[in-house]
């Protein structure tokens, strides 16, 4: 079985370093897609051996790992794993989550089947258990972490369920794949908060959810 990493990078040259490095040591190509950075992420991920895709400006992270995984379609592999740039998320654990591919056409990393989720702040754990919610209910299925971006795919069967929400990706896709009937289960793995950098989830975007939901349920019901 032929893997791929996909490492969504948006001005992480601080931590995307040993994050490619332990990523490698798992799977046959590490693909950088640097969305737009100015402060030399491209140039440190080349330095530390991974394939650099680099975006003119920014797009946020669903278009970003939307170029990772077409490349993954070119490219004829088998697997994507995706992965985080900030070093919130662990190499050591893909081979946990590729072991559970065997049987299943996406596999999340939950922080909700153990107790890392505890240190996040009240309004991103709302944000999180909001979409959760809504896709188990639509969905059919029972996730607890429908947001993680830790991540691996069958890319036979990611190349159905392509997202085209930058904002949700996630939620979009992890819909689409329960609808559809694709075998989805999760493996749990301890995330920390980042030590860098901003959440996305914050108090004004909480007040957008509602809309944004809306939005994400209209693409998968209505448009597939």
């Amino acid at each position: 079985m032929r893997t791929v990493a996909v490492l969504p990078a948006y001005n992480e040259a601080e931590t995307i370093g040993p994050v490619i490095e332990g990523t490698r040591e798992h799977v046959d190509e590490v693909v950088v897609v640097d969305d737009g950075s100015s402060d030399g992420t491209p140039d440190v991920a080349t330095d530390h051996g991974a394939t650099v895709i680099e975006h003119v400006f920014n797009t946020g992270v669903g278009g970003a790992v939307r170029t990772g995984y077409r490349y993954a379609i070119r490219n004829d592999y088998d697997l994507v794993v995706q992965i985080d740039a900030d070093g919130q998320h662990d190499p050591a654990q893909i081979p946990r989550l590729l072991e559970a591919a065997a049987d299943a056409d996406m596999v999340i990393a939950s922080r909700y089947l153990n107790e890392s989720f505890e240190e996040y702040g009240f309004v991103r754990k709302l944000g999180i258990s909001f979409f959760t919610t809504v896709v188990n209910a639509l969905g059919g299925v029972d996730i607890t972490d429908v947001t993680s971006g830790f991540r691996v795919y069958r890319v036979d069967a990611l190349a159905d369920i392509l997202h085209r929400s930058d904002r949700h990706w996630a939620v979009e896709q992890t819909l689409e794949a329960a609808r559809s009937g694709q075998r989805i289960t999760e493996v749990s793995v301890a995330m920390p908060t980042r030590e860098t950098g901003d959440s996305q989830f914050t108090f004004e975007t909480f007040l957008l959810y509602p809309l944004r939901m809306t939005d994400v349920v209209l693409r998968v019901l209505l448009f597939r």
